[in-house]
């Protein structure tokens, strides 16, 4: 690691949690999309509003090339948007990130990364090899992505130590993990692992939480938010993502109320939506801006 990215790193993470949860935001916040806010007791800041690259796994980023990528992330950057974040899921973006980002100076923005729990892969291997991939000696935040079973805790040991152990090791700052599904969701309240929580949140439940991971139907907004609620009490960060429905919300009204719910009912810290063009990107900073005034 860099003398640089040392000093960032020890800057905000080894910090960790020192005032994170009385900076918790209360329901209803103000403020803008690009403001900086804590992640709870992880102690890592980020943007409001993150620049996904996960639209259909990745491949709407993937289809638009490289120089249209790298276009598209530096407008998001020079508009006030510095949390980016991918998966290994996600086919080339951690490679197409590490591209479009280069040059940039690494402690202006943060960059978070899920990692698949299988069986048979060395936690910190993996972390190198995104990290590689991706240009960077540490993200930001790391998480285990994509949770769904309720025995998700136990399950997962072996990753959440060796995540751990990377954490000593410099090659993360923050940690957590993705869900699909209530009964995996109803197992984040009360974990002491868990410093950040990446949870699907609109206004109507559309790709949303519900007994089934994988539902067609609609998830429950009650129950998921008041898990929301409930682990942000406990000092977890938040993450929300769905906040356009996969793209299932074609009127910008839709759009409007989804990132309204989030901040002002369930309360999140952070969102982050996958875009394709500038305008998409103009739009959502522009949404929540309305959404948080």
């Amino acid at each position: 690691m860099t003398p640089c990215s040392r000093r960032r790193f020890l800057k905000t993470g080894l910090a960790v949690g020192a005032a994170a949860v009385s900076n918790l935001p209360l329901l209803g916040a103000k403020g803008k999309a690009t403001d900086w806010v804590t992640l709870g007791k992880s102690g890592v800041k980020v943007t409001r509003l993150a620049f996904g690259t996960g639209t259909m796994s990745g491949r709407v980023q993937r289809e638009l090339g490289q120089e249209s990528f790298t276009r598209l992330v530096r407008h998001a950057y020079d508009n006030g948007i510095r949390f980016f974040e991918t998966a290994e899921s996600y086919g080339e973006m951690h490679k197409m990130l590490g591209i479009a980002l280069k040059g940039i100076p690494r402690d202006s923005y943060r960059l978070m990364t899920k990692v698949t729990t299988r069986e048979g892969v060395v936690p910190q291997e993996k972390i190198d090899e995104l990290r590689r991939l991706a240009q960077v000696d540490y993200f930001d935040v790391l998480l285990m992505h994509y949770q769904r079973v309720a025995t998700w805790p136990a399950d997962t040991a072996r990753w959440q130590d060796g995540i751990l152990d990377a954490k000593r090791k410099q090659a993360l700052v923050g940690h957590g993990a993705s869900v699909h599904g209530l009964p995996a969701l109803r197992q984040f309240p009360g974990n002491k692992w868990l410093e950040v929580a990446m949870i699907r949140v609109n206004h109507n439940g559309t790709r949303m939480d519900a007994e089934q991971y994988n539902t067609q139907g609609l998830g429950d907004v009650p129950e998921v938010t008041r898990h929301v609620r409930k682990v942000h009490s406990e000092g977890m960060g938040v993450i929300s993502m769905k906040l356009v429905g996969e793209g299932a919300f074609t009127q910008r009204s839709d759009r409007q109320t989804a990132l309204k719910y989030a901040f002002q009912s369930a309360g999140v810290d952070s969102v982050t939506i996958g875009f394709k063009n500038t305008a998409e990107i103009d739009e959502a900073i522009e949404n929540l801006n309305q959404a948080l005034a």
